[in-house]
């Protein structure tokens, strides 16, 4: 088969402005519970979208762990290549896709580290292999194979036993958005496209050809 003819007509919903919520984060909260009780695969799964100073971007897919008027939390290793360019660079972008629902939430904002706490009471909530799992892998960086990670665990798991402390490296990151779209497949792919900007304190609400 040939790729360029793959193709879908998207016809299972609308998104109007009379039918949306003027608050974003309401409207996320809506989408993202209906992909949740639709049992949509990994309905959590979120691509986020980071640039190096180099201006080269890179994307990888990370895990909603939170959210709330604030913004979109989630969990990695500081010293990882994402946490790198972060550090660099805070301005970042968020996509959520949700193939069934053909549904696609987009959020761009500033990133900021959460609090030493947030980041603890979510470490320890989390399974011990995952929490060993955090101290094993040196995320990003060259390795010589898998063993590496293997022997890595099993030293740290012997020396933390069942209590291991979160690593100084590891910990959380939240998204303050200052502008979201929420993009609905439509037939003959006139799509709907709302876009929220967030303008003197207040979300500006409107549409967007697709």
């Amino acid at each position: 088969m040939n790729i360029a003819d793959l193709r879908k007509s998207y016809e299972k919903a609308e998104l109007s402005e009379d039918a949306s919520n003027a608050d974003p984060f309401k409207q996320f909260d809506r989408w993202l519970n209906e992909a949740i009780q639709s049992e949509v695969p990994e309905p959590n799964a979120m691509t986020l979208a980071t640039v190096a100073s180099n201006m080269r971007p890179s994307t990888r897919v990370v895990l909603i762990k939170g959210y709330d008027e604030l913004g979109i939390v989630w969990y990695t290793n500081y010293e990882s290549r994402k946490g790198k360019e972060l550090a660099g660079n805070p301005f970042a972008a968020l996509q959520f896709h949700w193939v069934e629902l053909e549904r696609v939430v987009r959020i761009e904002g500033r990133m900021e580290k959460v609090s030493d706490e947030e980041s603890d009471s979510y470490f320890h909530s989390r399974p011990l292999d995952s929490r060993i799992g955090a101290w094993a892998s040196p995320q990003s960086q060259v390795i010589d194979g898998r063993t590496v990670l293997v022997t890595n665990a099993a030293k740290y798991a012997a020396q933390f036993m069942l209590n291991p402390p979160r690593p100084p490296h590891w910990g959380g990151y939240r998204l303050v958005p200052d502008e979201w779209q929420f993009w609905q497949g439509r037939k003959s792919r006139l799509h709907d496209r709302l876009r929220y900007r967030l303008i003197e304190g207040q979300w500006v609400r409107e549409r967007l050809a697709p």
